[in-house]
C-alpha cells in the first residue's frame, strides 16, 4: 500500500490504465479505515486514563472476595478521575481525602444505637416503652468502628451453628446460670452449647414442635412464616427451619443478657423488639403462625392491645399458640408461685380478648393452647360474642408500621363476597408459594407491579445472583455465608434466587421506598422488616455474613450522610463478611473512598450486561480485626 501511494504522488507520474483508478479508490478507502481505527484506539486509551490507566474489569475476577484473610488487589481500580460525576454528585477537593475511622472504645463492642440501655432510662417505663427504639440524635452518632471482642472467631457453619457458639463471640455466661434448669444453654470450655430446651419445653424444641404438630398441620406447606414473641435464644425458630418454616424471632434487650445476639450467632433469624406502644415493623397479614412460650406479655391487659397487634400481623386463618402461664394452671400454679384465682382471671381475660377478635379456640391440650384467626370478617362484623367488642380500626393503611402507634381496635380484613373466601386472597402452599403470583399483586394493590413484572423480576434476579457467584465464588460455596441482609429488597428476588442455599435473608423494605412491597415478600413465604437506613437497625453488631445493597445510596441521597449508613453497615457486618453494592458508578466511587477508611478491601466490576451500563457493582470484604487483648490497650489487633 505504501508503494502504490508513493507511485500515485511521484514527480514522474504517467497516465495509468483505467484499472488503476479502481485500485486507487480502494487504497483511499483502506487508508481512511486505518486512520479511523487508529483514532478510535487512541480515544479509548485517553478515555480510560492513558497508557497507565485501567478500565473497569469486564470479565469477573475468579476470586475477588476471598474472606480467609486474603486481600483483594484494588491497586488498578482507581476510578476517581475517569468518570465525570453529574453536577449534584461532583467530587470536591475535600472529598478526595480518604476519611479514616478509628476503632471505638471496647465498651461499644455490643453497641445497639437505638436500644442503648443508658439512653432508654430517659423514657417511660410504663408498658416497657423505654425498651422500644430510641435512636441517637445526629450529633450523638459514633464516627468510629465498633470493635469485635478480642478472640472473635468465624461462627460455626450451619447446621452446626444451631447448637454451638464460640464463647469469645458472645462472652456472657449469665444465661447458663439463670436458665440452667430449663436447658437453654450450657458453657463448655471455649464454646456454648444449645441443647434446644426452653422454659416450657425442657425436653427440647423438637419434641415441643412435634406436640404442636399433633394439633395443627405443620407439614403440608400451609404454614411457612412464623413469629416468636419473646423468643429467648430462638430455639423454637431454630428447630422449625428443618420443617421449612422460617420464623421471625424477637425479644427486647433486657436482663436476659444477649438472648437475641445468641440467636443470631446460631444462624437463626432474629431482631431486637418489644410489644409496647408502637406497631411491630411488619405488614398486616404477614405470618401464618404466632407463638408465645412464657413470654411474659400481659395479653389480657390494656384492653387487649397486644393481641390486637398479633391479629394485625397474622394471616387470615393463621394460628396463635400460647404455652406457659396461665395455660394448664391447675397443674403448675404452685411452681409458678401464683394463686389459682389470679391465673384463672388471666386466662379469662385472654379468652375474652380472643373472642372480641373473632378468634376460635381450636384446642387446649396439656401445656399448649391454640387459637385460629378467621379467614375473613364477614361473620365477625355482626356475630362477635364476649364481654366487650373491640371496634374495627378506622380507615387507615394496616401495613403502616414504622413508628406507628398501636391501637385498641380490630384491623379489618379486605372485603370478600362470600364466607368461604379468604380476605386479601389465599396464598399457595410452600414451596409453590415462592414463585406463585402473590395475592397483593394479582389483586392490583401494589402500585406499578403486575404479574408480568413480577415474573420478569424473578428471572432477572436469578441471572444477577448467578453473576454474583461468578465474581464472589465464596457465595457459591455452601456454608460460607449464613445470615444475609438485603437492604432494599423490592419484591424479594435476591432472597428467592438463593432459596436452595443454606442461608436466610432478612429482606428490608426502606420506609422511603416509593412502593411498599413487604407484604408481597411475606406472601412469597419470605421474611423481612421495615427500616429507615438513616437510623441504626434493631440488631447487634456482627449480625450478618453478607449484605446486599441495591440502589440504597441513590434512594438515600440527600436524606442522610453516606458515611453514617456505611458505619452502620460496618457495625452489623461480621469480620471477613462481604458486601455487594449495586448503584450508579459515580456513587460507587464515593462509597469506595469511604470504605477504604473502614479498612475494607473492595473492587468495582461491570454490570452483568456489560461495561456500557452506568450501574456497576462494588464487591467489598471487611478485613479481620478485633479489640486488643485486655492486657494490651495500645490498639486493635489485626490479621
Amino acid at each position: 500500500m505504501t508503494e502504490n501511494r508513493n507511485q500515485a504522488y511521484s514527480t514522474n507520474f504517467k497516465p495509468l490504465k483505467p484499472s488503476y483508478y479502481l485500485k486507487k479508490s480502494n487504497l483511499y478507502s483502506l487508508t481512511l479505515i486505518t486512520l479511523l481505527c487508529s483514532l478510535s484506539y487512541l480515544f479509548a486509551i485517553w478515555q480510560h486514563g492513558g497508557v497507565g490507566g485501567v478500565a473497569i474489569s469486564s470479565t469477573p475476577a475468579t476470586n475477588p472476595c476471598v474472606p480467609k484473610r486474603t486481600t483483594i488487589s484494588t491497586a488498578q481500580l482507581d476510578f476517581s478521575t475517569h468518570h465525570a460525576a453529574d453536577a449534584d454528585l461532583s467530587v470536591t477537593i475535600e472529598e478526595k481525602t480518604t476519611l479514616r475511622f478509628p476503632p471505638c472504645d471496647l465498651n461499644y463492642s455490643e453497641y445497639t444505637p437505638c436500644e442503648d440501655t443508658v439512653r432508654s432510662l430517659k423514657f417511660d417505663r410504663d408498658r416497657l416503652i423505654y425498651r422500644e427504639r430510641h435512636c441517637p440524635d445526629k450529633g450523638e452518632l459514633l464516627k468510629c468502628r465498633v470493635p469485635p471482642p478480642h478472640g472473635y472467631k468465624t461462627p460455626f457453619k450451619w447446621p452446626a451453628s444451631r447448637d454451638l457458639v464460640w464463647y469469645a463471640n458472645v462472652p456472657h455466661k449469665h444465661l447458663t446460670v439463670e436458665k440452667a434448669v430449663q436447658n437453654w444453654i450450657r458453657f463448655e470450655g471455649d464454646r456454648f452449647r444449645f441443647p434446644g430446651g426452653g422454659t416450657m419445653f425442657p425436653n427440647g424444641a423438637d419434641a415441643y414442635i412435634d406436640d404442636i404438630g399433633k394439633l395443627i398441620n405443620l407439614s403440608d406447606g400451609s404454614i411457612r412464616t412464623a413469629i416468636d414473641t419473646g423468643c429467648g435464644v430462638a430455639s423454637w425458630g431454630a428447630y422449625l427451619l428443618s420443617r421449612d418454616i422460617v420464623t421471625m424471632s424477637f425479644a427486647p434487650r433486657d436482663t436476659h443478657e444477649a438472648q437475641v445476639q445468641f440467636a443470631l450467632e446460631r444462624g437463626v433469624p432474629a431482631l431486637i423488639g418489644v410489644l409496647a406502644s408502637i406497631r411491630l415493623p411488619y405488614p398486616s397479614r404477614a405470618f401464618d403462625m404466632a407463638h408465645c412460650s412464657r413470654c411474659l406479655i400481659p395479653w389480657g391487659q390494656n384492653d387487649g392491645i397486644y393481641l390486637a397487634e398479633v391479629d394485625r400481623v397474622l394471616r387470615p386463618g393463621g394460628y396463635w399458640i400460647l404455652s406457659g402461664p396461665p395455660i394448664n394452671w391447675r397443674k403448675h400454679w404452685r411452681g409458678w408461685q401464683r394463686t389459682t384465682e389470679d391465673l384463672k382471671a388471666e386466662l379469662t381475660g385472654i379468652e375474652n380478648v380472643a373472642k372480641s377478635l373473632c378468634w376460635k379456640k381450636l384446642v387446649e391440650k396439656n401445656d399448649i393452647a391454640i387459637w385460629q384467626k378467621p379467614t375473613n370478617h364477614l361473620n365477625c362484623k355482626f356475630g362477635r360474642k364476649g364481654a366487650r367488642k373491640l371496634p374495627f380500626c378506622p380507615a387507615q393503611n394496616p401495613d403502616m408500621a414504622w413508628y406507628t402507634k398501636m391501637e385498641t381496635c380490630l384491623t379489618l380484613l379486605p372485603d370478600v363476597s362470600n364466607k368461604e373466601e379468604t380476605g386479601g386472597g389465599e396464598v399457595a402452599k410452600w414451596p409453590e408459594r415462592l414463585t406463585a403470583i402473590p395475592p397483593r399483586i394479582s389483586r392490583g394493590t401494589v402500585k406499578g407491579v403486575t404479574a408480568e413484572i413480577f415474573g420478569r423480576d424473578q428471572e432477572l434476579w436469578k441471572r444477577r445472583v448467578s453473576y454474583y457467584k461468578t465474581v464472589n465464588n465464596q457465595l457459591a460455596q455452601r456454608g460460607r455465608y449464613r445470615n444475609l441482609l438485603d437492604m432494599n429488597s423490592h419484591l424479594g428476588g435476591f432472597a428467592a434466587a438463593l432459596i436452595k442455599d443454606p442461608v436466610w435473608v432478612m429482606n428490608v423494605v426502606p420506609v422511603e421506598a416509593q412502593v411498599d412491597t413487604l407484604g408481597v415478600i411475606y406472601e412469597r413465604g419470605l421474611i423481612g422488616t421495615y427500616q429507615n437506613w438513616c437510623e441504626a437497625m434493631s440488631t447487634y453488631p456482627r449480625t450478618y455474613d453478607l449484605i446486599h445493597a441495591n440502589s440504597v445510596f441513590t434512594l438515600y441521597k440527600d436524606r442522610c450522610e453516606m458515611e453514617d449508613i456505611l458505619l452502620e453497615m460496618d457495625r452489623i457486618l461480621r469480620p471477613e463478611g462481604s458486601v455487594i453494592f449495586r448503584d450508579d458508578v459515580d456513587i460507587l466511587v464515593k462509597i469506595k473512598r469511604i470504605i477504604d477508611g473502614l479498612n475494607w478491601d473492595s473492587q468495582i466490576v461491570d454490570h452483568e450486561d456489560g461495561p456500557h451500563q452506568r450501574e456497576k457493582l462494588l464487591f467489598a470484604v471487611k478485613l479481620y480485626w478485633t479489640a486488643p487483648a485486655p492486657s494490651d490497650q495500645r490498639g486493635s489487633t489485626t490479621s
